[in-house]
């Protein structure tokens, strides 16, 4: 989120001036031309809907916080047979943007200057550029975040494969040729 970019296959710019205390309800859904740029950016073969409902707001005196619900029906390849498998994505999410060079964007470390971070805690803020941030491309990373990287489709099994138990791989112990000598 660092730059405004014309090559986002799903754009939808916010003006950070215009954002008040109070969150505003939007509803966005993409198009045909961009569900294809989608799919082709996620490298799937089709994605047929996409929306999101958000709720935008001032977050503190020059951040912006995004809440909202990403929901998408997308079609993919079974990693076993190659078959389309249907999906569908419901995902919320929860981000803060704050401006580039904001004391707010920051992480404090410690004394060894290592970055402490909590794994269940909440992200740490995005920057923006300027005045807009695109909230269509957020959506799009969330939903990205959300696909499963091995679709199966239902009661595939993947058979006819080799699995090595590596037990051939072990090398023989230097004493092993000893416990065949026999003591006379």
């Amino acid at each position: 989120m660092k730059n405004n970019r014309d090559d986002v296959p799903f754009s939808y710019h916010v003006k950070v001036g215009h954002i008040s205390a109070n969150p505003v309800e939007v509803h966005v859904e993409a198009d045909a031309n961009e569900l294809k740029a989608l799919a082709e950016t996620w490298n799937i073969v089709s994605v047929d809907n996409l929306s999101a409902d958000l709720q935008i707001a001032r977050w503190k005196r020059d951040g912006v916080r995004i809440k909202g619900r990403v929901k998408a029906k997308l079609v993919q390849s079974c990693v076993v047979t190659l078959e389309p498998v249907e999906s569908a994505l419901d995902e919320s999410f929860d981000q803060i943007f704050v401006p580039e060079g904001s004391k707010l964007a920051r992480q404090a470390g410690n004394d060894a200057g290592e970055m402490l971070l909590d794994p269940d805690g909440p992200d740490l803020p995005e920057t923006f550029v300027g005045d807009t941030i695109d909230a269509g491309e957020v959506v799009a990373e969330f939903a990205a975040l959300a696909i499963d990287p091995y679709p199966r489709k239902k009661d595939v099994e993947f058979d006819g494969h080799i699995e090595d138990s590596g037990e051939d791989d072990k090398k023989p112990s230097a004493f092993a040729a000893l416990k065949d000598w026999k003591k006379d």
